[in-house]
């Protein structure tokens, strides 16, 4: 089988990269086709023999380089005997099910990967005017839908038109790496500069405003608990504001930005509670990864974390700016070993549902390949 992938930026692909090793290591051929200019394909697609095709495509639907990489797909999708066009995030699948009609009629089949639409409840007003009519029309041009929460599978099933929509619990993650890794505590925790003896409470993820992260510090500072430290690994264009409201806030002694991180089961292992407070999401990987290392949850409550953190099971669910709501659920996991080791027990399991092994298998089975 002959496969293309689409995505708007080529960093993306970073994602499927297990998906298409297996599917690789079966003998079937993957291409992409992305916008390296913006970030770029992982070494490890060039080197697997991946042909990695440049399209204009950009995150504006208005943009011109959008319209050009309809042309540029239709162009490469014409010359390739592929017989499915994968497409990912919300341009770059707009772009491809345009340009891939023709491809369609002559018996390929087009799937898109929503993760997580722009539209909402309660997204913005602006979101639905711009996004949901092109998923509108789009879906008429749709083999597979595939959604990574129930709120889309169902918004889906009901209001778009693709042939098939499945659910598919997001990319998934090795629960098995997560939950194995082990590590000296003390020691993890003197090299990230963090009191052996300190609640420390972690969050992966990139420092951006829809990642939320002061909604933590602002709940620390409610607290007034010198033993409570907060870490977070990952960039972004908000760290220098983070760093400016730990200080704000007297926080900055118990408040660290890591940066890009690979060692994050470690981290995981040494820590005491998983934060992520994002406003919006898909799904949450990050979170999930936590939870497969036996962590407890706090969340912002919202349709993609609502798929894995059932409040007061495995953690507790929060409205996204309530700084009482934070600060509550810190204090009931930190006051109750009881309660924080049944909620580490339930992730360890709950995460299952996640495993890369088992989403792998379903998207085999969409793809009609026998695993």
């Amino acid at each position: 089988m002959k496969i293309l992938y689409v995505t708007t930026i080529g960093s993306t692909m970073g994602f499927f990269k297990n998906l298409i090793n297996e599917l690789i290591l079966a003998g079937h051929t993957v291409d992409i086709a992305t916008n390296e200019s913006i970030t770029p394909v992982n070494e490890d697609y060039k080197k697997a023999n991946c042909k990695i095709f440049p399209i204009s495509c950009t995150r504006s639907p208005l943009n011109k380089g959008t319209f050009r990489a309809i042309k540029e797909i239709r162009q490469i999708v014409a010359e390739n005997d592929y017989d499915i066009v994968h497409c990912h995030t919300p341009i770059a699948a707009m772009c491809t099910r345009l340009a891939c009609r023709k491809f369609r009629k002559n018996g390929g089949e087009v799937f898109y990967t929503a993760h997580g639409f722009h539209f909402y409840k309660g997204a913005p007003l602006k979101n639905w005017l711009m996004f949901y009519p092109i998923e509108k029309i789009c879906s008429f041009f749709t083999d597979v839908l595939i959604t990574i929460n129930t709120e889309d599978f169902e918004f889906a099933k009901k209001h778009l038109n693709a042939q098939k929509t499945e659910y598919v619990q997001g990319v998934g993650i090795d629960t098995k790496h997560f939950a194995d890794t082990v590590v000296q505590t003390e020691e993890k925790r003197a090299e990230l500069g963090i009191p052996n003896d300190a609640i420390l409470l972690t969050s992966v993820g990139e420092l951006n405003q829809n990642k939320n992260h002061q909604i933590i510090l602002r709940a620390m500072a409610k607290l007034k608990n010198d033993n409570i430290h907060y870490i977070i690994a990952g960039t972004g264009e908000n760290a220098d504001k983070l760093l400016a409201l730990a200080k704000e806030l007297n926080l900055e002694k118990n408040f660290k930005l890591l940066g890009y991180r690979t060692d994050i089961a470690e981290i995981y292992k040494a820590s005491d509670i998983c934060c992520f407070p994002s406003i919006r999401e898909g799904l949450g990987l990050a979170a999930v990864e936590g939870m497969a290392t036996g962590l407890p949850v706090i969340a912002a409550k919202n349709r993609g974390t609502r798929d894995f953190c059932k409040d007061g099971v495995n953690g507790f669910l929060c409205m996204p700016f309530s700084t009482e709501e934070f600060a509550d659920a810190i204090t009931k996991i930190i006051t109750d070993f009881k309660l924080a080791k049944t909620m580490s027990e339930n992730n360890k399991s709950a995460a299952l549902r996640f495993d890369v092994g088992a989403i792998n298998k379903k998207m085999h089975n969409f793809y009609g390949i026998k695993k």
